[in-house]
């Protein structure tokens, strides 16, 4: 009746054309449920995507269920012949894998009370010791239909024989044992075989055959071989009813029932066979020594019992296999830590804090010392923690910071900070050789990929107007380089031989910080650390002993470089680049007290050519600053464009709904590109256009990163923007922008001519809020730029009234026309 059951609510859920596929698994629910067996309430979705639901408590029949290839379901008879074992292979296969879906879907079990309380307690989740081993799909453990079958295998109901004859007769069939224990063979009869083995078989069958026919050779082998039912009851995972291959043993059906549930025993599985417990089976044999000796083979109608879980201990902390442990034998300290295999090769090994719950009552602690005469015995509930050995050597000191090999070093009375930095060379970091030898490689192999050297280090070729470059590349990064592009002094100082650069002269490491270094110690009596500080030139150049001080076991001596500390300017290694039109360009370390005019007059001055109006001066830490403050601007026009899109009211016109919203996005647009916007640090050095020589320039103190470019004399001025024809001109002195305005054409209809302005060469800008722009003179190298309306963006009118917070960020009204253009 529930197989029937089964097999209707399948159909009904699949409805009448899945009536096939509904009886197939109907078939496997039937056999899952066995037919009448008492199991647990479950619902598990099958691949298929049927859902199958079984009620625990009905009656049902032992009969075998079987399908055949055309989905019928029905009586199979003792010794009936088979047509197809391969087709009863198949569905031993597709049960299997039902069956696989069925534990898969299983949840997992929720951890006892014993396992929340070690978790308070610890801090740490324990698992149950062997409950790890039946989590998910235990296809590996399931009896296999081809496997070897054992010599001593004793037929039974419901096996296959493959029987094949040749000779003075042929003849290929699969027969199967019926409940009678017999054989119906062709010409021969029925003959009893139950109980008998393979190997007797063969000469069995051979003798009968051979009264019959002369000349006759005979093989018997086994095909699938029967199913068993057995019953797994208790505190298991999934209790009831299982048929299970005849081959299986205890073990086996400790997997396909899911194993014991966390209050379920692993000590004392008992199978129960014809009324009496036939064996008493400690799974941690089998887990903790390999033994399975125990596991038997299972017979009909056997009961797999699993009690109620023994007395449990917990063991956390330093030994191999943390986890909660049932007892059975164990009685002392000593023998459950055995159990979880000893402690770990860092436990401290002197003393086992032992927590216990007294008497129902209240809880304690105490430290057990593991080399007590008498050892401490264990009870139910308790909690051993094995502590590690603490991290502390007792006779180290470390070198740590700039130098060659970091580490601990073993301490010895009288040791003194020399022994640890006997050289100068010990103080040169491997990252520093690491980028040093990438300078010796060709250009192929550095630029091919990034080089990751000794220590961490990445080198990644940086990218200069396109092209790829070596490591050793000198100064800012493309995003700096793109800023330089933009100004009049990168586009008049081009190499001119149409190659990118690809050399050039930056540190491999920094530099050592020869003024300070220092010894971190912590006090003995009061564990107070405490900096004693020593000048590591004096000690290492100068060999002055008063700075070479006696260490103690655990001092950390710290060296440092002057990228960790920032030094006074006169102490620091300052790399300068100079380009363009000056007479031995390149890249000059800055002496002491040396300014920008000395610097140049020693690599030669300026040439005839040179263009001091047009000359930018930039500065990394300038270019950080105002990167900074470019972004703080951006954030405060985006939380103005913000709050003009919550206080824009709509209006009952679509059109004017709409250009509001286009004129919002668009500025967005313009924060966006606003941020993409990489200032160029450039210094304003207030150069005249008819500036010249030394003396023209200030005496300005350098940074290590910076910049001087000076560009040649240009000939032109540019127009751009809204005009008739933008273009470059052949810059004539005295002219006046409007002279270069008629000279393009004049502006067109979309120009606003009220805020044309002149940027000029030296990155400064002249517009129409301080002066008449159409009147103003123009020098070589100046760009006449005249925007567009914004009539038709008008919140983006007032982000132009930020234009004098730029200008003094190196990004100018100029580069919010030019992002307008983008």
């Amino acid at each position: 009746m529930r197989a029937a059951r089964a097999m209707q609510a399948v159909w009904l859920s699949r409805g009448v054309a899945g009536w096939s596929g509904g009886v197939r698994v109907a078939a496997v629910c039937a056999a899952w449920l066995g037919l009448g067996m008492s199991l647990q309430a479950q619902t598990v979705v099958l691949p298929s995507g049927v859902v199958v639901q079984n009620a625990a408590g009905a009656e049902g029949n032992d009969n075998s269920v079987r399908q055949d290839g055309t989905g019928r379901i029905g009586d199979v008879q003792g010794g009936q012949m088979r047509n197809d074992a391969s087709r009863n292979q198949a569905q031993t296969q597709n049960n299997n894998n039902e069956r696989a879906v069925l534990q898969a879907a299983r949840p997992p079990q929720p951890p006892s009370e014993f396992q929340k309380m070690v978790q308070a307690t610890t801090g740490q989740p324990l698992p149950i010791f062997g409950a790890e081993l039946f989590s998910g799909t235990p296809s590996t453990f399931a009896p296999l239909g081809q496997v070897p079958v054992p010599a001593d295998y004793p037929l039974g109901p419901g096996d296959e024989v493959n029987l094949h004859i040749w000779g003075a007769n042929t003849l290929s069939n699969t027969v199967v044992v019926d409940r009678n224990g017999s054989l119906s063979l062709p010409t021969v009869g029925t003959v009893r075989v139950a109980g008998m083995t393979i190997t007797e078989l063969q000469p069995y069958l051979k003798g009968l055959y051979e009264k019959l026919y002369k000349d006759v050779n005979l093989s018997a082998t086994l095909g699938q071989l029967r199913s068993i039912q057995v019953f797994v009851v208790g505190y298991a995972v999934q209790p009831g009813s299982f048929s299970v291959g005849s081959l299986s043993t205890l073990v086996d059906a400790l997997f396909a029932c899911g194993g014991p549930l966390p209050n379920g025993s692993l000590r004392d599985i008992q199978v129960i066979r014809g009324g009496q417990t036939a064996v008493h089976f400690d799974l941690y044999d089998f887990l903790l020594h390999g033994d399975k000796s125990k596991s038997v083979t299972l017979q009909p109608g056997d009961t797999i019992f699993i009690p109620p879980v023994g007395a449990q201990v917990a063991v956390a902390g330093s030994v191999k296999a943390p986890a909660i442990y049932e007892l059975r034998q164990e009685t002392t300290v000593q023998q459950v830590l055995e159990l979880a295999g000893g402690e770990s090769n860092v436990a401290s090994g002197a003393e086992v804090r032992l927590e216990r719950i007294q008497d129902h009552a209240a809880r304690s602690v105490e430290q057990v010392k593991l080399a007590d005469a008498t050892p401490t015995r264990v009870q139910n509930g308790d909690i051993l923690t094995v502590s590690a050995v603490l991290d502390r050597f007792r006779n180290g000191v470390t070198l740590a910071g700039n130098v060659a090999n970091p580490g601990r070093f073993p301490w010895h009375p009288g040791m003194r900070v020399s022994e640890l930095i006997p050289n100068r060379e010990s103080l040169i970091t491997r990252n520093y050789f690491a980028r040093y030898n990438l300078l010796g490689q060709t250009q192929a192999l550095v630029t091919s990929a990034t080089v990751t050297a000794a220590g961490g280090l990445a080198v990644v070729p940086t990218t200069h107007g396109g092209a790829p470059n070596a490591p050793n590349a000198v100064g800012a990064t493309s995003g700096t380089d793109t800023a330089h592009s933009n100004t009049v002094a990168s586009a008049l100082t081009d190499n001119g031989v149409g190659f990118a650069p690809e050399n050039g002269v930056v540190l491999s490491a920094p530099d050592i910080d020869w003024s300070y270094a220092a010894i971190e110690r912590q006090g003995s009596s009061d564990l107070q650390t405490t900096l004693i500080s020593f000048n590591l030139g004096k000690l290492v150049l100068d060999g002055d002993q008063s700075q070479n001080l006696e260490l103690q076991a655990g001092d950390v001596v710290h060296i440092f470089s002057k990228a960790d500390i920032p030094v006074p300017v006169s102490q620091r290694t300052r790399v300068v680049q100079l380009a363009g039109e000056i007479v031995s360009a390149g890249w000059y370390t800055v002496l002491p007290g040396e300014t920008l005019k000395h610097l140049i007059a020693r690599a030669g001055g300026f040439t005839p050519d040179a263009y001091l109006f047009g000359s930018q001066f930039s500065r990394e830490s300038t270019r950080r600053l105002q990167e900074q403050q470019l972004q703080r601007i951006a954030d405060d026009l985006e939380g103005q464009i913000a709050s003009k899109a919550q206080n824009t009211t709509p209006s009952s016109s679509t059109l004017v709904n709409q250009e509001s919203q286009e004129s919002l996005e668009y500025a967005r647009g313009m924060v966006a590109r606003l941020r993409r916007a990489v200032p160029n640090g450039r210094i304003a050095l207030s150069l005249r256009p008819d500036s010249t020589g030394l003396d023209s320039l200030p005496d300005l103190a350098l940074e290590d990163g910076d910049r001087f470019v000076v560009p040649h004399v240009p000939d032109n001025v540019s127009v751009e923007g809204q005009v008739y024809n933008s273009s470059a001109f052949v810059y004539r002195q005295g002219r006046r922008v409007k002279d270069y305005l008629k000279e393009a054409g004049g502006p067109n209809r979309d120009a606003d001519r009220s805020r044309v302005f002149v940027l000029r060469a030296d990155g400064s800008t002249v517009s129409n809020q301080y002066t008449n722009v159409q009147k103003v003179a123009v020098f070589a190298g100046d760009t006449v730029i005249v925007p567009p309306m914004l009539d038709r963006h008008t919140f983006f009118r007032t982000m132009v009234d930020v234009s004098s917070l730029l200008t003094g960020l190196g990004v100018p009204l100029a580069t919010l026309y030019l992002l307008a253009k983008q």
